[in-house]
C-alpha cells in the first residue's frame, strides 16, 4: 500500500516510522486510541497510521476518538466527514461531548485541552486500550518549549512518549519528527477539512503569540524551528547550575 501514498504521504509515513523506532512507540498487540481534533494533523495520523497497518511487521488495533465540544456548529461537520473517513479506511471509532463555558474565566486552550484529554484517558479505559495517539508535531514540540520558559519558568515540552497511571496508559505522538507545513501539504492533497478552532480565546491565546514569535525570528534565523528542537538533546549541563525556586509545577505538556 506504500505506492499509492504521495511523495508528501511517503515523506511523513517515513518520518512517523523513525519516531516510533527511536521512541519505540508501539509493539505487536498494542491497542492504540488514535484522538482525532478534527483538523490536518490528526486526520493526517490516522490515515496514516492506517496504511501502516496494512504492512508493519507488528500488529496493532486502531479505534479514532473524537471529543466534540457542545453546541458547535463545526462538530456537526467533523462527526460527518469523521464517519464518513472511517467508513472507507475502516476504523471503528467513538465521539464524546465536553461541554465548555466560555464565560467562564477559567476557561482557556489549557484548560480545555485538560478536560478533553481526561475524556480520551477515560475512553481508553473502558474499551481496553493501552496507548493514544495524538497529532502533536515538530512545531508543536518546538512552541511548547517556549511556552513552558516564557509563561511558566521551566523547561519542559511534550513527551514524543509518555507513560502514565503506572504504565496503563502511554501518550504517543508520532509525528513528533514532522513540520506542520507536511501535515498541511497532505491535508490538501487528502482533502480534509482544514477547521481551526473556534473558540473565542483561539486568538489571544499565549501559543498562538509563541506560534508568531517563531515566525519572526525565523526570518532573521530559518532554522530556528530545528535548533529548538534539536537543543532538547543537546544540554550542556557543565554549563547549567542555576538554583533558585523550583516549586512551578504546571506544564503546557
Amino acid at each position: 500500500m506504500r505506492k499509492n501514498l504521495s511523495k508528501t504521504g511517503s515523506y511523513i509515513s517515513k518520518k512517523i516510522g523513525q519516531a516510533i523506532g527511536a521512541y519505540d512507540m508501539i509493539a505487536d498487540g498494542d491497542r492504540i486510541l488514535v484522538a482525532v481534533s478534527g483538523g490536518k494533523d490528526s486526520f493526517t495520523l490516522l490515515k496514516l497510521l492506517r496504511e501502516r497497518q496494512r504492512w508493519a511487521p507488528v500488529a496493532y488495533t486502531l479505534h479514532a476518538a473524537y471529543v466534540e465540544t457542545e453546541n458547535t456548529c463545526d462538530s456537526l461537520i467533523i462527526k460527518k466527514y469523521l464517519a464518513r473517513f472511517c467508513t472507507e479506511m475502516d476504523v471503528t471509532y467513538t465521539v464524546k461531548t465536553v461541554t465548555i463555558d466560555y464565560d467562564d474565566k477559567k476557561t482557556n486552550c489549557f484548560w480545555c485541552s485538560w478536560n478533553k484529554r481526561k475524556i480520551l484517558f477515560d475512553l481508553a479505559q473502558e474499551i481496553g486500550y493501552n496507548k493514544i495517539a495524538l497529532g502533536h508535531h515538530k512545531d508543536d514540540i518546538v512552541e511548547t518549549v517556549l511556552l513552558n520558559m516564557f509563561f511558566v519558568g521551566n523547561f519542559s515540552t511534550m513527551n514524543p512518549k509518555q507513560e502514565l497511571f503506572e504504565g496503563k496508559v502511554t501518550l504517543i505522538r508520532p509525528l513528533v519528527y514532522c513540520e506542520e507545513k507536511h501535515t498541511e501539504a497532505f491535508a490538501k492533497e487528502c482533502d480534509f477539512p482544514f477547521i481551526r478552532c473556534g473558540c473565542a480565546h483561539i486568538n489571544d491565546s499565549n501559543r498562538q503569540y509563541i506560534k508568531q514569535f517563531i515566525s519572526e525570528a525565523q526570518k532573521r534565523s530559518p532554522d530556528i524551528k530545528e535548533n529548538i528542537f534539536n537543543s532538547m538533546n543537546r544540554i550542556r549541563s557543565d554549563y547549567i547550575d542555576i538554583r533558585n525556586d523550583t516549586s512551578h509545577t504546571k506544564s503546557y505538556a
